[in-house]
Order: structure tokens, then C-alpha cells, then sequence
């Protein structure tokens, strides 16, 4: 018998299904984390003074606003309502670009920069939803699945999971098999994926798409003798550049990488993932760009060279804003206007981080002339 994403096998990691919604929103409207959390938000002092008022009416503004939802569809036409929002108040606009060149029938295995924990799938998600295509399962680590609400809220917009946390090497390789068959099957389906090109967000602003991803991903095409090109082409691995003018956690990156460098290491906060979401939906992005290239069906045949044309492809389409420019000492192209926000911008970052955060956006540059000189 052929096997199904609805196998029973891939329970633990799949998104949610239909018949779950009702019970995961009953999760999240019970859940006395998302309640206090906005408590806070919402009415700052007041909620420590008057909780018990408050608390009722937050309850009953969650029911009214996800009581009535049925399907994975209701869920996601809420989060692209809020999406829009996200968009209104903290960018100066979207750009999206060869997202309509795509067949809206075929499944697509979208691989993009990671800058940014949900906003890098959630405007991709926005790009297809813009072109009335269907939205993508979405590969997330279990790092951020700490908080019960968290989890659902995930599950109900498509996530599955990546369990990063398992240590045991024949666990790993396990846990690594089943995921590689679940995208491999999510694809034939007809059912696109978005996933990062690395482990991680880019901290340092390099954008270099990890071999070991294109490794797990052939993992079942291997299961299956097929060879590295010839299965890699089934999966039609659309590269993505995510371009951001202003990235919202460009200090906290760079305070990261300076603490890793000063004591050799650097320890998370509990929940320092879920800060790092939150900070990144409401700080200002400046304005963005998303570009979707053509599937990659030839060009390569090994891991390294199929990374090298998404790191081409990347590189190549990354928007180069004021900030990048700047940063790269390439002030000739801007403007007076944009030299003045940029400075702003910088004064509010620590000092002793400042050449970090500079580093970070003039990366773009640097690999920009990279793979122009290699195309040469």
C-alpha cells in the first residue's frame, strides 16, 4: 500500500487537520499564557490592578474571534487578514515578484533566505495568497513549540515539525528519514513546502544555504535508488530571496554573535524564540521584497551544487536598499533622505555593536558581487 502524509506515522510531526481546528483553538482560548500575555500587552498597568476584569472579557474577545472557525482555511484567511495589518503599520510596503509565473496545480519546495523566524513563510505564504495559490506547509524546529499555545497556533497555519532537539545519533537518523518522506510525499501531493536554507536564522547577514538541508531532503529519494539529480528535480525547488530594508532584530543579532565571540558561547533565553517572533511581527521593516525564481531542474549534480545555484540565485535577487548600500560604502546610490533614516537608525544601536549591525547589511553586497564575478 502506498503511503499518505495522513499516514499514521507522521502524526507527531504534521500540521493540524480539519476535524482538529475547533480542539486546538480550545487550546489557545484556555491557555492562561496567552491570556496574561495579553493582559500585558493590551492594558499594561491596568491588568495588574484589575486582572479579574479584564481576564473575562479577553476569553470572550478570543471565542468571538476563533470560536467560529472550522477549517485549516478559516485559521489562514484570519492570520492573512492580520498579515495585511503587519504590513500596513510596520513595512513601507511589499514587493512580490514571479510568484504568478508558478503553475497554482503544482506543489513546490520553496527555499529561502531566513532572516526572520515567521515572517520569512508568513510573506511567502502572502506571495501565493496574493496569487490565489495555495498557501505552503511550513518546516519549524521544535525549539519553538515550549509554550502549549505556541504549538497550536503553529499546527493550525501549516507548520510541521523539524525535531532539532533529538541528541541520539540512530534518533536523528530516524526522526531525519520520516521528515525527508513527509516533504518528498507532501510534494507529490500537490502540497508546496517552504523551508530555510539553513538551520537557523542568518545572524551575520551571510546567506549560504547548508548542503546537509539538500542531504536530508534526498534522503527519500535515496530510500527510493533514485539518483541526487533526477529526485532533487521531482521535488521543484523554487529559491526565494527574502529582502528586508531594516531588519527588526538586527541589535539583538549582533548582540548574539558578540557575546558568542567574547565567551565562546551564548545562552537563550526560556523563551527568547517567541520574543524573537514577536519583536520581528511588530518592528519596522522598512520596505521588503520577495522574489521566487524558476524551478531548478538541471545545472547540478551533487548537494553542493544545487546549494551554489540557490546561493546564486539568493545573492543575485536580493534587493539592495539604502541600508545595504550605505553599509557597503556604496553611498553614491542613495539618497540624502535615506542616508539620514539610516544614521538614525544607527545611533539608537549600541556602540560597541554598531560594526556588527553594519557588517550585517552590507553582507548582501559583498555576495552579490560574489556571484556576479563567478558568472562571469
Amino acid at each position: 500500500m502506498t503511503r499518505t502524509t495522513d499516514d499514521p506515522i507522521f502524526d507527531d510531526i504534521r500540521p493540524c487537520r480539519d476535524e482538529e481546528v475547533q480542539t486546538e483553538i480550545a487550546k489557545i482560548i484556555s491557555d492562561k499564557t496567552v491570556t496574561e500575555g495579553i493582559l500585558r500587552f493590551r492594558f499594561g498597568i491596568f491588568a495588574k490592578i484589575l486582572p479579574f476584569i479584564f481576564r473575562p472579557l479577553i476569553k470572550k474577545r478570543l471565542q468571538n474571534m476563533l470560536g467560529h472557525m472550522k477549517t485549516v482555511a478559516d485559521f489562514q484567511d484570519l492570520v492573512a487578514s492580520y498579515m495585511k495589518h503587519v504590513i500596513a503599520t510596520t513595512t513601507d510596503g511589499v514587493t512580490y515578484k514571479g510568484f504568478d509565473k508558478l503553475d497554482p496545480n503544482e506543489g513546490y519546495l520553496f527555499i529561502s533566505n531566513h532572516r526572520d523566524i515567521s515572517l520569512d513563510p508568513a510573506f511567502v505564504d502572502m506571495a501565493l495568497h496574493t496569487n490565489h495559490q495555495k498557501t505552503v506547509r511550513i518546516a519549524i524546529g521544535d525549539n519553538l513549540l515550549k509554550l502549549p499555545a505556541v504549538t497550536s497556533l503553529m499546527r493550525l497555519n501549516k507548520s510541521f515539525i523539524v525535531k532539532r532537539s533529538v541528541t541520539s545519533p540512530r534518533e536523528k537518523l530516524k526522526e531525519l528519514t520520516k521528515l525527508s518522506e513527509y516533504i518528498g510525499l507532501s510534494l507529490q501531493e500537490g502540497q508546496s513546502i517552504w523551508i530555510a536554507q539553513k538551520e537557523g536564522r542568518s545572524k551575520d547577514g551571510n546567506d549560504k544555504t547548508d548542503a546537509t538541508v539538500l542531504k536530508m531532503l534526498y534522503m527519500h529519494g535515496r530510500a527510493t535508488k533514485e539518483s541526487f539529480p533526477s529526485y532533487m528535480q521531482k521535488l521543484n525547488i523554487v529559491p526565494v530571496a527574502i529582502s528586508y530594508e531594516y531588519d527588526p532584530g538586527d541589535v539583538a543579532k549582533a548582540h548574539e554573535l558578540d557575546e558568542k565571540e567574547r565567551t565562546g558561547e551564548y545562552h537563550k533565553k526560556a523563551l527568547e524564540d517567541i520574543e524573537s517572533i514577536v519583536n520581528g511581527i511588530r518592528g519596522y521593516k522598512g520596505r521588503v521584497e520577495i522574489v521566487a525564481g524558476e524551478p531548478i531542474k538541471d545545472g547540478f549534480e551533487t548537494p553542493d551544487d544545487l546549494a551554489n545555484l540557490i546561493d546564486d540565485f539568493i545573492w543575485t535577487h536580493y534587493k539592495l536598499f539604502p541600508s545595504a548600500l550605505i553599509a557597503a560604502h556604496e553611498e553614491d546610490k542613495v539618497s540624502a533622505e535615506d542616508k539620514e533614516k539610516f544614521a538614525q537608525r544607527m545611533q539608537k544601536c549600541p556602540p560597541e555593536l554598531q560594526d556588527r549591525v553594519l557588517s550585517m547589511y552590507a553582507r548582501p553586497c559583498f555576495n552579490r558581487r560574489k556571484a556576479q564575478s563567478s558568472q562571469e
